[in-house]
């Protein structure tokens, strides 16, 4: 009796090479781009660059998932037939035209508006589809103005959060009187509720980590349980910016600069942001395990980022 064959070693699964064209575009996109994301980070990172341009320093975050997805996709891209869209070719030269004005918000833009060219362009319409996810997060890390047109439109915003304000302290026996995006103090202290102090880096940051949540969990595949959570996280970021915007008018109000400037701009807004990351987090968990779907629901098969990937 012959004995039975050992199983086979098992061969780890070679990702398909990438072409000479693909690693040409890719320098020229290091090579022509690179300075600018340089910026971006250090910007982000040194707080150098404009209070608005800091709205978008999620992009540390969002770029490199975008750049790790779009590594990932390999295999699939490469499966895709080539078919070239001459949609594609007119955003090139949109893009370049974006770029060459000079302009800091069009140089910007002209990324993003370069990649969607380029995926229309070598893939067609399957390709912009196959990228869709790393494209929106690109798009929403790339820094304009944008932030500054919201800001004039929050007044409402502004006097509610002082409002609020002045009814905490009150009930904490701190005496203050509103007026409306005002905070007066009886030793002459004032707080101002400035459009940077609604909150909204605060939101918007956390729904975007919100949106890398959705899609690296699979949870987006169900509507209802991607609004709730979008909405907690709404609800949170709004009375946490009141609670700490609370906070900062007792240190102020209070005499205390120094904790006062270690939780405005100090690393203490830092820490603050974590916290509130963190119970981004555990919201999301909550929902998997407390509103789990049925099985065979709409996301019970949905990929995370490694499983679509796969």
């Amino acid at each position: 009796m012959s004995p039975a064959p050992s199983n086979p070693t098992p061969q780890p699964r070679k990702l398909p090479a990438l072409s000479a064209g693909t690693w040409a575009t890719l320098a020229g996109l290091v090579l022509i781009y690179g300075p600018l994301l340089y910026h971006w980070v250090h910007g982000w990172l040194f707080k150098s660059v404009s209070i608005e341009h800091e709205y978008y320093s999620h992009g540390m975050l969002g770029l490199p998932l975008a750049a790790y997805y779009v590594w990932q996709q390999r295999p699939r891209w490469t499966a895709l037939p080539d078919r070239h869209n001459l949609f594609g070719a007119v955003l090139l030269g949109f893009a370049a035209a974006l770029y060459f004005t000079g302009l800091a918000d069009l140089v910007n833009l002209s990324l993003w508006v370069l990649l969607v060219g380029l995926a229309l362009w070598l893939k067609g319409g399957a390709g912009l589809k196959l990228q869709a996810f790393a494209l929106v997060l690109v798009l929403l890390a790339t820094p304009t103005d944008l932030p500054y047109l919201v800001t004039t439109q929050v007044l409402p915003l502004q006097q509610a959060i002082a409002s609020l304000i002045g009814l905490f302290l009150n009930l904490v026996g701190k005496t203050a009187v509103v007026d409306s995006i005002y905070v007066y103090f009886p030793d002459g202290a004032t707080i101002e509720v400035a459009p940077y102090c609604a909150g909204l880096k605060l939101l918007f940051t956390n729904v975007y980590v919100v949106l890398m949540l959705l899609y690296w969990t699979g949870v987006w595949r169900s509507l209802s349980r991607s609004l709730t959570l979008v909405g907690l996280t709404v609800f949170l970021s709004f009375w946490a910016n009141v609670g700490r915007n609370t906070v900062l008018s007792l240190f102020h109000g209070g005499g205390n600069a120094d904790a006062f400037h270690w939780l405005h701009d100090g690393w203490g807004g830092d820490v603050f942001s974590l916290v509130m990351l963190g119970g981004v987090f555990w919201m999301l968990t909550a929902i998997e395990r407390y509103w789990p779907l049925p099985q065979g629901g709409a996301d019970a098969d949905a990929p995370g980022l490694s499983a679509a990937n796969s």
